[in-house]
């Protein structure tokens, strides 16, 4: 099979798949005819073929998939008009401080927010599939330990980790995840309008803290967030990952 040929059946098998799907999976494809590295180096060069087209092939966590490009989004809005859930604060600095300091502890969280973390806000954020528990901190009462899944990189539209932004401050990392609805609809949320749980009340200086670190991952994030996939993030991701590692 020449390079053009395969290029047709990567693509059309990327296209048409209800997921992200990774090399090893794509090898199949050539009944392993072709080597994981030529398939990179195909997939790549897809990426530039489709450097002008309003959809994208990207590498997230789970693997390969197209994605429309964030300049679409106007466009697409107009077919998907309906409104997504909105994220209070509270969830977005909770996700925030998992995604910079995991695997945290509840009670990491409240020591960095300054404020006890309604159980409610955890549970919302494992329901959305973006934390998860992935053990026990060996002390008394063995807490659990939280971390971000696949998924969540995923309807971020990132590989791994290592792609989260690096911000000098916690203020701007809960700026960031407070702001990811501003392009990825998927993520909306309303900070300014939606009313603070009463149980969650800080202090300026806590505020403060809570804001730099709650706040550090939304506007570069949301930069890459994938807004119209073809291949829908929402499904569940195939077991086993090569790219992410908690």
């Amino acid at each position: 099979m020449n390079t053009v040929d395969a290029k047709r059946v990567l693509e059309t098998a990327l296209i048409c798949s209800h997921q992200p799907i990774q090399i090893r999976d794509l090898r199949v494809l050539f009944a392993d005819a072709l080597g994981a590295d030529t398939i990179r180096t195909l997939l790549e060069e897809m990426q530039l073929d489709w450097a002008q087209r309003g959809v994208e092939l990207v590498q997230v966590a789970t693997g390969w998939r197209f994605q429309s490009r964030p300049e679409m989004r106007e466009f697409l809005d107009l077919l998907n008009p309906e409104k997504p859930p909105k994220y209070s604060r509270a969830v977005m600095e909770t996700l925030a401080i998992i995604a910079y300091r995991q695997p945290v502890t509840r009670g990491d969280m409240e020591d960095i927010r300054g404020v006890t973390v309604n159980s409610l806000v955890i549970k919302q954020l494992e329901d959305r599939g973006w934390v998860e528990v992935i053990g026990h901190r060996e002390t008394v009462g063995r807490p659990s330990l939280y971390a971000t899944t696949r998924q969540f990189l995923d309807d971020l539209g990132l590989a791994s980790l290592d792609q989260l932004p690096v911000f000098d401050s916690a203020q701007a990392q809960a700026n960031a995840f407070a702001r990811l609805g501003e392009d990825d609809p998927s993520l909306q949320m309303n900070m300014a309008l939606e009313p603070a749980d009463p149980t969650e009340v800080a202090t300026p200086a806590e505020g403060d803290a809570v804001a730099e670190l709650a706040v550090q991952a939304s506007t570069a994030l949301s930069e890459e967030a994938p807004i119209f996939e073809l291949s829908s993030p929402r499904d569940p991701a195939p077991t086993g990952d090569d790219t992410h590692e908690h």
